[in-house]
């Protein structure tokens, strides 16, 4: 017992297990890896700016999308330049608090990218089916409280969560991923980690699945409207609403792969396979 807590407090940096000997082909994933960091930077600061500079485009809707760039800008910094060393690093490890950095950078991505597809279906929701009073229920100032709460209540929450797993005991350092995620982190305590699993379970039945429940509502409430409305309602509705639906499905199935292999034994599965998910999330 003494040897064990010994160990766990001499934990400083962790050790990525999902990597593996790619000889000279690193450096080709490495390009690759760079060019995908360069155009969703590039991409989405076009983008920004194009919204920023277009006055017509002040409208609730583009503000929404502008805050989904932003955090996609967010959310990429919190991994690529992280990844990028990782392929050209032949020891493969990360420091304790650079760990922890990226804990927090990807978790508050996932959560403000989840938060804001929600505001993003209550928007065209009252856009839909209240045309006439959607500028009274959209106003200026309720915008900007819905962003405001879109980005503050995911940073709160990740600081408790961080909080919680940083206070932990640990009894190993062997990460098996491609990056740092905290259920991983959690499993490697040697002490009791039940307040962090009722405080996880919680957050995610509680707020996850209300805003998931949300988004089904209004979906269910647009296309009660579409199908009892004109045609030109239809076209409309499917106009502002694929690239939402598509968004939003694609990013559920990426979390549903991040989660399912933190949470299930994956070691029987290929690693190529355990790999390609994780960055596709």
């Amino acid at each position: 017992m003494i040897m064990m807590m010994l160990n766990s407090t001499q934990v400083s940096y962790f050790t990525f297990g999902a990597y593996f000997d790619l000889g000279l082909f690193k450096y080709l994933l490495f390009i690759i890896s760079m060019c995908f960091y360069v155009v969703t930077i590039c991409t989405n600061v076009l983008l920004i700016v194009v919204i920023c500079m277009n006055r017509s485009l002040h409208e609730p809707m583009y503000l929404f999308l502008c805050s989904l760039f932003v955090n996609e800008l967010f959310g990429s910094t919190g991994l690529f330049p992280f990844l990028l060393v990782q392929i050209l690093s032949d020891t493969h490890t990360v420091s304790f608090s650079s760990c922890y950095l990226q804990i927090f950078c990807l978790y508050t991505y996932a959560n403000v990218q989840f938060y804001n597809l929600a505001v993003m279906s209550y928007d065209r929701y009252l856009a839909i089916c209240y045309p006439l009073q959607y500028n009274t229920y959209m106003a200026f100032n309720k915008v900007i409280m819905l962003l405001v709460l879109t980005w503050v209540f995911p940073f709160l929450s990740n600081v408790i969560m961080i909080s919680l797993s940083a206070s932990l005991r640990l009894c190993g350092n062997i990460i098996d991923r491609l990056f740092c995620d905290n259920y991983s982190v959690v499993k490697l305590a040697c002490s009791d980690t039940t307040v962090n699993n009722i405080y996880g379970l919680m957050y995610t039945f509680i707020v996850l699945f209300g805003l998931a429940i949300l988004i089904f509502y209004t979906y269910m409430r647009i296309l009660r409207v579409c199908l009892s409305g004109s045609k030109q309602t239809r076209e409309k509705a499917v106009s502002t609403c694929t690239p939402h639906l598509a968004s939003l499905l694609n990013f559920s199935f990426g979390c549903f792969f991040e989660i399912a292999q933190g949470r299930f034994d994956m070691n029987r599965a290929p690693i190529l396979l355990r790999i390609c998910l994780s960055l596709y999330f």
